[in-house]
């Protein structure tokens, strides 16, 4: 598929239109899972999270690629983990999600019991720099949106830990130009951006 096309597909993919013809008529689980999604918002509860936009995106893309094993990196209050909930339900997968702040961790795993989405999830508190060796391959789709400083570094080690065909999605594009630079300077990777919300870097390892 050609770089243009690429871009126009990924534009249909993750736009509202299309994401409202797939949650239009929910099933009881993904309802619920909303449920908290909405609830989350309009209590606060959504410390440096990503917006809903973003959040579509991610679940759009994992959901498309039948992600099974998917790794976050930085859970937060465990609003982007939702959104990946949403697909895993789809796609029978389990998402490992690393958080370093122990409150935010807590805070992640109660939403995530509230959503009756727990048992798709396992948080792991921690350096995630440290951490991530414990991943296991080979990992469908990952997502970085932690320490902007330490997106390369998350980058080198979970390349070699991906699929051929994985996705690996980092948050805060214009934030993080040394990730940009390293993403796309790699000819193993093609990448295009979605510049929705706070904006997605999108990698595809070949």
């Amino acid at each position: 598929m050609k770089p243009a096309t690429s871009i126009v597909f990924l534009w249909w993919l993750i736009t509202p239109s299309a994401f409202a013809q797939n949650v239009a008529a929910p099933a009881g689980g993904e309802e619920k899972i909303l449920s908290v999604l909405r609830r989350m918002v309009e209590s606060r509860e959504t410390y440096l999270s990503v917006p809903a936009d973003d959040g579509k995106a991610l679940r759009l893309l994992a959901e498309a690629i039948g992600a099974k094993n998917v790794i976050e990196i930085g859970t937060s209050t465990g609003y982007s983990g939702l959104w990946f909930c949403l697909a895993l339900r789809k796609t029978g997968g389990h998402l490992t999600t690393f958080e370093i702040d122990h409150s935010r961790a807590e805070q992640a795993r109660r939403h995530f019991k509230e959503a009756n989405a727990d048992g798709l999830v396992t948080v792991v508190e921690g350096n995630a720099h440290e951490q991530v060796a414990q991943v296991k391959a080979p990992v469908d789709l990952a997502f970085i949106d932690a320490d902007k400083e330490g997106y390369v570094d998350y980058l080198n080690k979970l390349l070699p830990k991906l699929r051929p065909g994985a996705l690996i999605l980092a948050h805060n594009l214009d934030m993080v130009p040394d990730y940009v630079k390293a993403v796309t300077a790699n000819p193993s990777l093609e990448t295009i951006f979605y510049r929705e919300g706070h904006g997605l870097v999108v990698t595809l390892k070949k």
